[in-house]
């Protein structure tokens, strides 16, 4: 990434904040939920600075917390890294998790970690309106994803309902507003037969290549699409009230209770909360920061200008097979 030599200085201070260092023999294996593209770097880098070798097995996030399921307490994992609380809640559920020492949980805001210690936000994606501004202003936009039920909103806004952003979103609207809301939203936006997508970089590129106007997206992506065209017609939308559809959802990691490598699992977490690793994710993958001090990149708003919904994140896991029947009852699968 050609930025990436300008964090090197960051980096070393980062890892000199981190809580000690493990003896260079250990092992830390890694299941990460971020794609290797995007976490590759960091891992190289806390490699070098740490001399500690770190084994990384990528893959989807859902699909790595269903192996770690499988394999219960025998699991060869000691980190699970996942783009989403509602994963991470899947592997705390089955209390596969141990709990996280006290200074790695305080490292960010209390809203942004597992009520019970099993898993701490590291980064965080907004979730986001990516609307075309040739053909829209954002004075266009409601104030809520409810207003994009509305019949003039036909056919004009991109969703992807098998997404697990998507899916995470849906389960904090049934935890806000209640099943039978969440239903009728999903069923008015199949009704306005809203294009569904893979995932939301595509709904991203439609907009960008003007075959979509509008879709419910996390905001990195249209800053990514940003840094490869400046020149691209499309911006990112934050709803201006409180609501599902302005839910900021942490990627984060845990310890797995099975571990033999419990002190150099913690200290590789430690390596992604501290400055020069937010600073990465900030610059790089232009996620937000979680850690307070370190700035968002420069066209994004502070978290705490972001008006939020009150959900604690912990409660995300256990309404995913909930979201993900509505989906399919509301035609959208």
């Amino acid at each position: 990434m050609h930025r990436l030599t300008i964090l090197v200085i960051a980096f070393a201070f980062g890892v000199a904040a981190c809580s000690g260092s493990p003896e260079s023999s250990d092992t830390v294996t890694v299941y990460s939920g971020r794609s290797e593209e995007l976490i590759a770097p960091l891992i190289e880098q806390y490699e070098e600075q740490s001399g500690v070798d770190v084994s990384v097995r990528y893959g989807d996030s859902a699909e790595l917390a269903a192996t770690i399921l499988e394999e219960g307490d025998r699991s060869p994992a000691s980190v699970f890294l996942a783009q989403d609380p509602a994963s991470l809640g899947a592997v705390a559920l089955a209390n596969l998790f141990t709990e996280l020492p006290q200074e790695l949980l305080s490292s960010v805001p209390e809203r942004f970690s597992d009520r019970d210690g099993n898993w701490v936000g590291v980064s965080g994606r907004a979730r986001t309106v990516v609307y075309d501004t040739v053909a829209l202003s954002a004075n266009d936009l409601p104030t809520t994803e409810d207003g994009l039920v509305d019949p003039q909103w036909t056919g004009r806004v991109g969703i992807a309902p098998t997404n697990g952003s998507f899916l995470a979103f849906v389960a904090a609207k049934i935890l806000l507003d209640g099943e039978a809301a969440t239903l009728d939203w999903l069923k008015g936006m199949q009704a306005n037969e809203s294009p569904t997508y893979a995932k939301n970089s595509t709904i991203v590129g439609a907009v960008v290549d003007g075959q979509a106007e509008t879709g419910l997206v996390n905001h990195y992506y249209v800053l990514r699409a940003l840094a490869e065209d400046p020149d691209a017609a499309a911006a990112n939308y934050f709803f201006p009230e409180a609501s599902a559809g302005s839910l900021i959802m942490p990627s984060g990691a845990g310890i797995l209770i099975g571990s033999d490598a419990q002190d150099a699992a913690a200290d590789f977490i430690a390596f992604l909360l501290s400055p020069g690793a937010q600073e990465y994710f900030a610059q790089e993958t232009f996620e937000y920061p979680l850690v307070p001090g370190i700035e968002p990149f420069g066209v994004l708003p502070p978290l705490d200008a972001i008006p939020t919904p009150d959900i604690d994140l912990s409660d995300l896991a256990p309404m995913l097979d909930l979201a993900t029947d509505l989906v399919a009852e509301a035609g959208l699968l």
